[in-house]
């Protein structure tokens, strides 16, 4: 760290297998300037077997060689490594084990819990519908800003939040193809099922069958209405939906969600 060696552009490193992944990055920001291409190599005994961490660590510093990666490695080294104790001397932990996203989680939630406030356990929603919904590469090319998008989908509650995020694309990326149309249209149907209390759609072949769902006598009779040849059975709470040959079944069930379940009601 701080040495400054302008005329050189090449470093070997030996036993990089040794090295962190911090280590490695700062060494191979000595040599290369803006207008300068350097290289570095990082050699590993060929007759030993690497370890899983030492794989890891050499596979994400020569993945990430752009320019500002260096946050990218901190969060891979973060994962590799594990968070250690927020307050404590450790500076690794088994954050591996549980990914980024769910340690950082569990530390809210027991942080809350020391605090003595009430923590509300999300219910996992399952939306299973055959219909193609998904980001192209050719709309999103990084990989990294795709899964990024797929997770604040995941993570939307409300029509508000999912309107942010289809503005968000369309002044990020452009104007949007049918999949990532179909993406957010599948957004809206899991927004209902959060509204309504649903946690199941799954479609087979014609039909939909969503659960749990509770009706009332007027609702029932507006379901003769809105679905012909719907099946309700009150005593498990399953709602079976027919579904058109060539009719799109997100539209179809969000349409008729939103017209059984008025926010009234709910």
């Amino acid at each position: 760290s701080g040495i400054d060696m302008p005329t050189v552009n090449t470093l070997v490193v030996e036993r990089a297998d040794l090295l962190g992944l911090g280590q490695m990055h700062q060494l191979r920001g000595r040599v290369g300037r803006s207008g300068q291409r350097a290289y570095a190599y990082l050699f590993h005994p060929r007759d030993k077997v690497l370890s899983e961490d030492a794989y890891e660590r050499l596979r994400t510093i020569g993945e990430t060689t752009e320019l500002g990666s260096g946050f990218k490695i901190a969060m891979r080294d973060l994962e590799i490594r594990g968070a250690g104790n927020l307050l404590g001397e450790a500076q690794s932990g088994h954050i591996a084990a549980v990914g980024y996203d769910l340690y950082c989680q569990m530390v809210t939630e027991a942080v809350s819990e020391m605090k003595g406030e009430r923590t509300v356990e999300e219910v996992e929603i399952k939306v299973d519908i055959s219909v193609d919904a998904h980001l192209p590469d050719d709309y999103v090319p990084s990989e990294d800003l795709r899964l990024e998008a797929y997770r604040r989908l995941a993570t939307v509650r409300t029509e508000q939040e999912l309107a942010d995020i289809e503005n968000e694309w369309r002044d990020r990326f452009g104007p949007l193809p049918v999949p990532a149309q179909s993406l957010i249209a599948v957004g809206a149907l899991r927004v209902e099922c959060i509204r309504i209390g649903i946690t199941e759609i799954m479609t087979n072949g014609n039909e939909a069958r969503i659960s749990p769902v509770q009706l009332r006598a007027s609702q029932t009779m507006a379901l003769r209405r809105l679905a012909s040849g719907a099946n309700y059975r009150e005593q498990s709470g399953l709602l079976t939906v027919p579904i058109k040959r060539g009719a799109n079944p997100t539209a179809v069930l969000t349409e008729l969600l939103r017209e059984l379940f008025e926010p009234a009601d709910h």
